[in-house]
């Protein structure tokens, strides 16, 4: 079976696209998720707003504690975006090839971006879950990749994978938005020369269109994410010299009880300015760097097969 060249154009303009869109955000990200992380009750809350992330860490001088996980979060965010790219753009071409269909419908969108999605997931799972527990440490106390991954036993690295897949529905709604919007954009503007890399769109359009479809599926998807990361953070009294076996004890209805109790249903979306920033701006830069590679990546793969 010959190599689907596209979907690997695609895959490879996407990883690379999330790569630089993850090391340029990621000091937000880890004010974000260590914000999210916190279930306390009003008064007893140490971070009253996101800023107050970014003072301890000036406060105490670990500013460079910001950028803690970040290898670990850029393995895991190019490998979680090839794959995502590469299943995504395969399935699409397969579904078009097979049913005959000049275009795809809405419906076929989402069950093809799901399924994608939801293989991401699975292959990257600990990654993502060693990722946040490194920044939801304390500052200065994070610890390796290998050693964050075998303190616990091998199901604690698959801390919340039931509702990762269940949030396949965001990149889902996120791209299905995206790519209609932008096969609404190209409508009349594709290239006479089929043999040529196909139209794309310019670097503005590409950060609008982003930043819309990622907000969309950002605000439909909250409370899960936020479930999440709670169930994936670091244990607060790990001062790195303990075993941390109460993670294993978390669970979505332990979770969601918690937030229940201590914050009201307002707790469910706790952070939700946070998220929306920093994944907007991060799916914008991802899907502008994208579109603006795409045709270089398809131009190098072809030089490659000759």
């Amino acid at each position: 079976m010959s190599l689907d060249l596209e979907s690997i154009s695609e895959a490879t303009s996407g990883a690379i696209g999330s790569l630089l869109s993850t090391t340029i955000l990621y000091p937000l990200d880890t004010c974000k998720t260590k914000y999210q992380a916190e279930a306390r009750a009003h008064g007893q809350q140490k971070y009253r707003n996101l800023s107050d992330v970014l003072w301890e860490a000036l406060a105490t001088r670990q500013v460079l504690s910001l950028y803690q996980g970040l290898g670990t979060k850029n393995l895991q965010s190019f490998i979680s975006q090839f794959v995502y790219f590469y299943g995504y753009s395969y399935f699409k071409r397969l579904y078009l090839e097979k049913s005959g269909f000049k275009s795809i419908g809405t419906k076929a969108n989402l069950i093809i971006a799901a399924a994608a999605g939801a293989c991401t997931a699975v292959v990257t799972q600990p990654l993502d879950t060693a990722s946040s527990r490194m920044q939801t440490s304390a500052f200065g106390k994070s610890k390796g990749l290998w050693k964050t991954l075998t303190e616990g036993t091998w199901s604690d690295a698959f801390d919340g994978l039931g509702i990762s897949l269940l949030l396949t529905s965001n990149p889902a709604i996120q791209y299905t938005v995206f790519d209609q919007l932008k096969q609404k954009v190209l409508i009349g503007k594709q290239n006479r020369d089929r043999g040529s890399s196909p139209e794309a769109l310019s670097a503005t359009t590409a950060f609008l269109l982003g930043a819309i479809s990622k907000s969309i599926a950002t605000i439909l998807t909250y409370p899960a994410i936020r479930c999440k990361i709670m169930i994936q953070a670091a244990d607060p009294n790990d001062e790195g010299n303990v075993k941390t076996h109460r993670r294993s004890r978390k669970t979505l209805s332990k979770v969601l009880c918690a937030i229940w109790k201590r914050e009201g249903i307002l707790g469910f979306f706790k952070g939700l300015h946070a998220q929306i920033l920093k994944t907007v701006l991060s799916s914008a830069l991802l899907l502008m760097i994208k579109e603006k590679i795409s045709a270089t990546t398809w131009v190098l793969i072809l030089a490659i097969r000759r």
